[in-house]
């Protein structure tokens, strides 16, 4: 019951407001008030894919910390399990090509065949590796014909933890004033899963034990469909600034979930009208392969964009293409530089980043996030629909 000294406020203030609502001389007509400008959409958002993984070796500090130096928004780990249930940063759980592991005799028994999502691979795992023994590889390049000059930098870097990612973002955020956000892919987590190790548990206590983690911008994405439905479950309503994201393969595979389920629809049905108002019901965004959102023609070069886009932000899902990388071995035929498949040309890949920044994309991953900043600096905003507000904002939220 409120106390009766506020009763006796309360009853007050209502008096004089009538009393003076009945004693104001009439005011004079106004004019409508301007209807306000609609929001400017924010600018697409710079993932830095493996860091800056076109300019250091991929997944280590010195890659992710280059990223942030060159303008990310955001920069991407993914992650895998050791042996020992530590989460680290790897492309894949395979480290064969790398790491040094290879070339160490003391790991030479730990040489395996596995069956990995359907495939079947010879070489050395980080779920045979306890964390300990993973600290004592070194970092090498994971396509060193297109990259030499990262080649040259060869076990110079550890493979970093999770947590250690993450003690990184957040002292470079104090360091610029402004957050860095972390985008973390669960690999492989059905198969990990199997073997005892799972990921999606790991990965949401970890964030829910990092006091950064708690405010930062958090996005978590995978090929596979059940384990994001799993981190969305765990952390309920706990964590709002964990978004989470659908990768989207080639159209006519599979998620690795789905395939073990017995589910015969591909990633062709997730982006269809209807497929991707399922994935709004459990996910922020979309991370397609680039070609889905502009495919290259006959010859090599950007075609038309398709509907994708279109369909995602009407479906309220943000859109996150990969990958956009600086080489001539990936870029469009009409913007290569002369040379090889390791020359670079950066304004190529400035001018491809622009093509889908037209076409409407809330951002992207790029493995020269000094390109994608410049790319999204110098272009103008032309999206086809608008945002509400802050960064990353789902459309039509």
């Amino acid at each position: 019951m409120p106390h009766p000294f506020i009763v006796r406020i309360s009853l007050a203030v209502a008096t004089a407001s009538l009393i003076a609502g009945c004693v104001t001389p009439p005011q004079a007509p106004t004019t409508a008030a301007p209807t306000p400008p609609a929001a400017v959409a924010p600018k697409p958002l710079v993932i830095g894919h493996r860091g800056a993984s076109a300019l250091r070796p991929e997944h280590t500090l010195a890659s992710y910390q280059k990223a942030i130096d060159d303008g990310a928004d955001i920069i991407e780990p993914d992650l895998v399990a050791t042996k020992d249930g530590v989460l680290v940063a790897r492309h894949e759980n395979d480290i064969t090509g790398t790491t040094n592991v290879a070339e160490l005799p003391q790991f030479a028994d730990r040489k395996r065949l596995k069956v990995i999502d359907g495939e079947r691979l010879t070489g050395w795992f980080t779920e045979d590796f306890t964390l300990a023994e993973l600290k004592t590889l070194r970092a090498r390049e994971r396509i060193p014909r297109q990259r030499p000059a990262n080649a040259k930098l060869n076990d110079q870097f550890e493979i970093p933890t999770f947590d250690e990612i993450l003690k990184l973002a957040e002292q470079a955020a104090m360091k610029r004033g402004r957050p860095v956000g972390i985008y973390p892919e669960l690999k492989h987590p059905s198969y990990f899963r199997g073997i005892g190790l799972p990921l999606e548990e790991r990965l949401v206590t970890a964030l829910q034990g990092n006091a950064y983690a708690k405010t930062a911008p958090i996005y978590v994405q995978s090929f596979e469909v059940a384990p994001l439905r799993t981190v969305k479950r765990l952390l309920g309503t706990s964590m709002a600034n964990v978004k989470i994201v659908q990768l989207i393969g080639n159209p006519r595979t599979r998620p690795a979930d789905w395939r073990l389920a017995g589910d015969t629809r591909t990633y062709a049905d997730m982006t269809t009208p209807i497929g991707l108002r399922e994935v709004a019901t459990y996910a922020f965004g979309i991370g397609p392969e680039k070609n889905s959102v502009i495919p290259r023609d006959a010859q090599g070069n950007l075609a038309a964009p398709t509907a994708l886009v279109a369909n995602a932000h009407a479906a309220g899902l943000v859109v996150h293409p990969y990958t956009f990388r600086p080489e001539n071995a990936f870029l469009p035929k009409s913007l290569r530089a002369p040379g090889d498949d390791a020359t670079r040309n950066p304004a190529g890949m400035i001018r491809e980043v622009q093509a889908f920044i037209d076409a409407g994309v809330d951002g992207f991953f790029t493995d020269d996030p000094a390109l994608g900043r410049r790319a999204v600096d110098i272009s103008p905003l032309s999206h086809k629909w608008e945002r509400g507000g802050g960064e990353g904002q789902r459309p039509n939220s």
